[in-house]
């Protein structure tokens, strides 16, 4: 019991001390009428900054907190109890999961968008071109999520698994903690290679985009979103995801290089460590 309790602190300290350390837009209001804490998948790090400032613009009495990580990592600190308005993974996994525990806020879970799976190497970079090349002497360091908590990683064991890989690969893994880290360590020139979604792979010169994983070869790159139904403001995260899904966020998600879903899934079961940007 007491391990529990423990464990149930540490994650609300993790979210708290991250919003802590966020940085407050100075604005006409002396105190905000409406705030909301955002747990999201970190590769939707710069694309939800923007979407958040513009949301921000048209209601400026709302401040907006993230708290961005690993969508497993997140999944488990919402379990925990971590004080979390809404939540945005990278996987419709970790999503199912809190479903099932029922901690989500019947009404408001939504496919938001989708993404692209892709292999880079350092800019400059020669000699691989296939996710097959990997399989090469020359090829020491290959830098993936970990698997069970990072779903870039999931998605990565998928895709060299469909290509007889992974197995044979293993030895050569650097696994990270979040796809950015991933992205870090290929721009660094600590690996030869990295797995991460294309969008990441967007947001820096430093890489080249050598293959894209054949959408047969892994589950379909899905971001779910959701109000929690222990948020104090139910009402404020519902007319925030009414504004994510809408026409202005959806045309800042594909400037950055997310994908319509295509469909609008609602779940039959609802009704409709970490960086922090406060707004």
């Amino acid at each position: 019991m007491r391990l529990k309790f423990i464990h149930t602190l540490a994650s609300v300290l993790a979210v708290l001390l991250a919003a802590s350390a966020g940085f407050t837009r100075i604005r006409n209001t002396p105190e905000p009428k409406d705030e909301l804490t955002v747990s999201a998948a970190i590769s939707l790090k710069d694309v939800l900054n923007e979407a958040a400032q513009l949301y921000c613009s048209e209601k400026p009495d709302t401040v907006i907190r993230f708290n961005l990580g690993a969508s497993g990592t997140l999944q488990h600190q919402i379990e925990e109890g971590a004080p979390v308005d809404i939540f945005v993974s990278a996987s419709e996994d970790q999503m199912n999961s809190l479903e099932s525990k029922g901690l989500l806020l019947p009404g408001t879970r939504k496919d938001l968008v989708r993404n692209t799976v892709v292999l880079i190497v350092p800019k400059g970079k020669d000699g691989i071109s296939s996710f097959q090349d990997l399989a090469r002497p020359v090829v020491k360091h290959i830098s993936i999520g970990e698997p069970q908590t990072v779903p870039a990683g999931k998605y990565a064991q998928e895709v060299l698994t469909h290509f007889q890989l992974y197995q044979q690969l293993k030895p050569k893994f650097v696994l990270a903690k979040d796809v950015r880290q991933v992205l870090t360590y290929v721009i660094t020139g600590n690996v030869d290679a990295g797995i991460v979604y294309a969008t990441d792979a967007k947001t820096s010169a430093e890489v080249r985009v050598v293959a894209t994983a054949p959408e047969d070869s892994h589950s379909p790159v899905i971001y779910p979103v959701a109000a929690l139904k222990s948020s104090k403001n139910p009402d404020e995260a519902k007319r925030f995801l009414g504004f994510l899904a809408g026409v202005k966020a959806q045309g800042v998600f594909e400037k950055y290089g997310f994908k319509p879903t295509g469909k609008e899934k609602v779940s039959s079961r609802s009704a409709l460590p970490s960086m922090i940007a406060t707004f």
